[in-house]
């Protein structure tokens, strides 16, 4: 257990810090002087939405009411009631079940279901999902956000439309095309899963549709045709969107409050993992350290892991191969430093960043013409040894893996999970929740005759299983896991109070902003398909 003196030792050391180093990425809280902008610049947590804009305080408003804003506070506490507990941790609960007009389940997805929990305040991680209406398929993403949320919210809201468009066929595109220029209605491209409090940058929304556009002006302009592979629209997404976060930055604008969050846009980062999944095909495309895999039964109903993706940072030895070809020999010793790209970035890909892939020449001018960048937290700094831009990129790694009715389930998560549980872990805690549900649905089969004596032993039998204490959401049921597992892998009711109390200005030493989605597979759907297919 977490005893008084371990809380202590916690606090006392926040007040003492000044430098939080996390697993990810080093965060400053506190700027003792402008010569040390530098780390506000690459690190700080930032605001994103200027005045008059969407915010994200209310979305987390139930657990900031338990929160500590500062270590400085004179009564401070860890203590926390289990209501209260599950009360933060279910606030961001999202669960989707997939039927079609009928009722019934004709997909090979069965439901997903996600959470967050934040760390940083406001939280950077952003989440989406949604079906694919003009094409087959369904999409699931998770983006970490570092510098600010701006650039995994933009991302986040556009990626999965430039997904679904790359697509599309190109009599599908000249329809669309067809219906904006007689000013009709469009058909709808996606139909989004999201949770109540997911917020958008609606002020930026004719902008990012008119860009859009003109990227499926683009592709018919190709004039190929059956048109991209799924790996090829997800690479040719995900590389025409970070370029367009980067030009709409340099593009002249004068709406200031559209100005702002553009340039927040670019100047923030963030990684991202998308998954799309149409009947037994499943793609995951990755930039960055989020993380996909997959929860496989084998028939002796024993469980293994299957990852999909790569960590693309400094212990990938790929990715340090592949950033020494696009590089100078000169520079290979200064690529990587402290396990951070040229000493800054975890990550080796990501969008926006616009700090590591731009001249020193674009980015002065860009800030130069600006108005007041330094309030919205935006500073120029060029890292030592730039001399051969861009170190950083957006484009992504797929993987292609054909769903078998073993394949049970799909987990993407940012990596505030994975540094708190292994894969095998993560596999192990859905494995033994799906069973502990299995296990609590009610009995379908009744002795007869039915008596209230038997009703009564049914009610016990469930009590005694302590359905009442289980999580019913697997993201949830992971975070709680996560932040809260003692030495024997034991959730420990103080530690999990501590985690969650913890300051703001102390959270981010001990966990980092946490999304999960969990995607359930129809094994029977599943099966029928590749007995139809061979």
């Amino acid at each position: 257990m977490m005893s008084r003196t371990v809380s202590s030792w916690i606090l006392s050391s926040a007040r003492n810090s000044i430098v939080l180093q996390g697993k990810g990425r080093l965060y400053s809280i506190c700027i003792p002087d402008r010569n040390k902008i530098k780390w506000k610049l690459v690190f700080s947590r930032t605001h994103l939405y200027p005045a008059g804009s969407c915010s994200l305080d209310n979305t987390f408003s139930l657990k900031k009411a338990f929160r500590h804003t500062s270590t400085e506070e004179e009564h401070f506490s860890f203590q926390l009631s289990p209501s209260q507990i599950n009360d933060i941790l279910r606030a961001g609960e999202l669960s989707h079940k997939i039927l079609d007009l009928n009722g019934k389940n004709a997909n090979s997805v069965l439901r997903f279901e996600s959470n967050q929990l934040a760390s940083n305040a406001p939280i950077e991680d952003r989440r989406s999902a949604a079906t694919c209406l003009q094409t087959k398929g369904m999409m699931f993403g998770v983006f970490d956000g570092h510098a600010g949320s701006a650039c995994a919210q933009a991302v986040s809201e556009r990626l999965l439309h430039y997904i679904a468009v790359s697509l599309m066929s190109r009599q599908t595109l000249e329809e669309i095309e067809l219906a904006v220029e007689c000013m009709k209605p469009v058909l709808p491209i996606l139909q989004w899963h999201k949770h109540p409090n997911d917020v958008e940058y609606r002020e930026v929304t004719s902008q990012y549709f008119e860009n859009l556009r003109v990227y499926w002006q683009h592709l018919l302009d190709l004039d190929t045709e059956p048109g991209f592979s799924l790996e090829e629209a997800m690479i040719c997404a995900f590389k025409r969107l970070d370029s367009d976060i980067s030009l709409e930055v340099q593009a002249p604008q004068e709406n200031e409050l559209m100005r702002n969050i553009a340039l927040q846009v670019a100047f923030s980062g963030a990684t991202a993992c998308v998954a799309h999944i149409d009947g037994v095909h499943l793609h995951v495309a990755n930039t960055g350290d989020c993380r996909a895999i997959l929860g496989v039964q084998e028939e002796d109903g024993t469980w293994s892991t299957l990852p999909l993706t790569r960590d693309h940072n400094a212990f990938d030895e790929s990715e340090i191969r592949r950033l020494k070809r696009e590089h100078p020999r000169s520079e290979e010793k200064t690529l990587f430093v402290n396990d951070r790209l040229l000493g800054i970035l975890m990550p080796s890909r990501a969008f926006g960043d616009v700090q590591l892939k731009w001249s020193k020449e674009l980015q002065h001018s860009v800030l130069e013409n600006s108005c007041d960048v330094e309030a919205l937290n935006i500073y120029q700094y060029v890292p030592p040894n730039y001399h051969t831009p861009p170190y950083l990129t957006a484009e992504p790694e797929v993987t292609y893996h054909k769903l078998r009715s073993k394949d049970k389930f799909l987990v993407i998560a940012s990596d505030g999970l994975w540094e708190m549980l292994s894969n095998e872990k993560v596999v192990k805690l859905v494995a033994e929740h799906l069973t502990e549900l299995n296990m609590q649905k009610p009995q379908l089969a009744f002795e007869k005759p039915v008596n209230l004596g038997y009703m009564h032993s049914l009610l016990l039998q469930r009590k005694n299983r302590g359905i009442a204490s289980l999580d019913q959401n697997i993201a949830t049921h992971l975070i709680r896991h996560a932040i809260g597992s003692n030495e024997y892998g034991e959730v420990d009711q103080e530690k999990l109070a501590a985690m969650l109390t913890l300051p703001e200005d102390l959270a981010r030493m001990y966990r980092d902003d946490i999304t999960v989605t969990v995607v359930y597979f129809n094994s029977e759907k599943i099966e029928n398909d590749c007995r139809n297919n061979e």
